[in-house]
Order: C-alpha cells, then sequence, then structure tokens
C-alpha cells in the first residue's frame, strides 16, 4: 500500500520547486555551521544538508537552527530510526536517505517531518513512492546523466525527482531541464578544505556561481 504524501511533503515540493538547489555539507569538520549556512544563502542558496557522516552533526545542526539562518535545514545520510529522531530533535526540517529506508521513513513520518528517499533504479523509486517519500532522491546521479530524469518522468510523471551525486555549475541546468525538481551541490560548492578553513566568502562565491549556472537557463 502506497502511503499518501503528508502536507508536510506537498509543501517540501513546492518550496523545493521554487528554490531548487541544496548544498549538501559532506566535511569531516565545520567549524561553524551558523557561518556556513549565512555564506551560503549569500551565494542564493536556501536549503543546507548536513549529514551523519559529519562527527557531531546534530550539535552543528541545532545551534544553525536556532539562529535564524533563513535556510532551511536538514540532515542527510540517515540510515537508522535512532539517527532520524535524533536528527528531528536537533531540529532538522527534512530528512535524506542514500537509498530506501523503511524505518526511517516511519520514523519521519511519526514525527511529521518529510524525508526524500534515495534510490536509482525504477523499482527503487517505485518503493520509496510506496514508503510515502516527498522526493525522491536519484542518486548517484551521475551513474546516468540528466537524460534518465526524463527517462524515470514517463512511467513516473508525478513523482518529484533530485538529482545528487555529480551535479555541477556545468550539468544542473540540464538536470533540472530533463525533470529533475531539484539539484544537489556538493564539493563544488562546499569543499570540505573552505568549510574546515572557514573560508566563507569562497563557498558564498561558489554557491553564486552554481546558482546562476543552474537557474539561468530553465
Amino acid at each position: 500500500m502506497t502511503v499518501p504524501p503528508t502536507d508536510q511533503a506537498l509543501e517540501l515540493r513546492a518550496a523545493l520547486a521554487a528554490d531548487p538547489v541544496i548544498a549538501v555539507v559532506r566535511a569531516p569538520r565545520i567549524p561553524d555551521a551558523v557561518a556556513l549556512c549565512a555564506a551560503l544563502a549569500q551565494g542564493g542558496v536556501h536549503w543546507v544538508e548536513f549529514t551523519f557522516t559529519t562527527p557531531g552533526v546534530t550539535d552543528q545542526l541545532a545551534r544553525a537552527v536556532a539562529a535564524g539562518t533563513g535556510c532551511r535545514i536538514g540532515v542527510g545520510t540517515v540510515l537508522t530510526a535512532e539517527q532520524a529522531e535524533r536528527g528531528i530533535a536537533a531540529g532538522a526540517s527534512f530528512l535524506v536517505t542514500p537509498g530506501c529506508r523503511p524505518e526511517v521513513a516511519r520514523a519521519a513520518r511519526g514525527a511529521g517531518v518529510p524525508v526524500v528517499l534515495g534510490a536509482l533504479t525504477p523499482t527503487e523509486v517505485g518503493r520509496a513512492v510506496d514508503l510515502g517519500a516527498a522526493a525522491v532522491k536519484i542518486f548517484p546521479a551521475r551513474a546516468f546523466g540528466p537524460g534518465y530524469f526524463r527517462d524515470l518522468g514517463g512511467p513516473y510523471p508525478d513523482v518529484p525527482l533530485v538529482a545528487s551525486g555529480g551535479v555541477s555549475a556545468g550539468n544542473a541546468a540540464e538536470f533540472l531541464a530533463h525533470g529533475a525538481l531539484a539539484v544537489c551541490a556538493g564539493s563544488e560548492v562546499v569543499a570540505p578544505e573552505l568549510v574546515a578553513a572557514g573560508d566563507w566568502a569562497a563557498i558564498t562565491r561558489r554557491a553564486g556561481l552554481f546558482t546562476a549556472a543552474a537557474l539561468g537557463r530553465r
């Protein structure tokens, strides 16, 4: 049985459609999550996904949420219900998984928090939809390229797809043009060394370049 989308899921879809760039922060150290979010927002990126691969990520997440940076902040690489609960307790407004994780979907649904479930194949996309995903993250998007999103739109015309993994300023607009609801900006914008060094000016500049490239040809 397919779980119908919640109001929170529908709101997330509408918000992503209007502002479709998500920064995925995968860094071994974040010296100041508040400053990082502010730098991204200044560059035009207002969605920030911290990840559980960063030690102490929930503390950083909580600080960024409490500061009111103007960003919508979530947490990714969520693999277990326990991680989902910790992320939600820290204030995450959305969760992201690298693959279909039923236990994460259940925890998110119970808390009223939208979840973006990872998938690659058509079968996995269908499974994510059945689990009530607010959107489905196609990862790694580089595996099949932008045209794959057009292909998936045939059997899944109403499923919101997010491109993650291998998305760059050079191809982000193409992913969006071929049907992706949103694209994820990774190390091209939030390079681990820049995050660790607190080079917020460089991150703002990279965010601006990525956003302009992604949206300029839509």
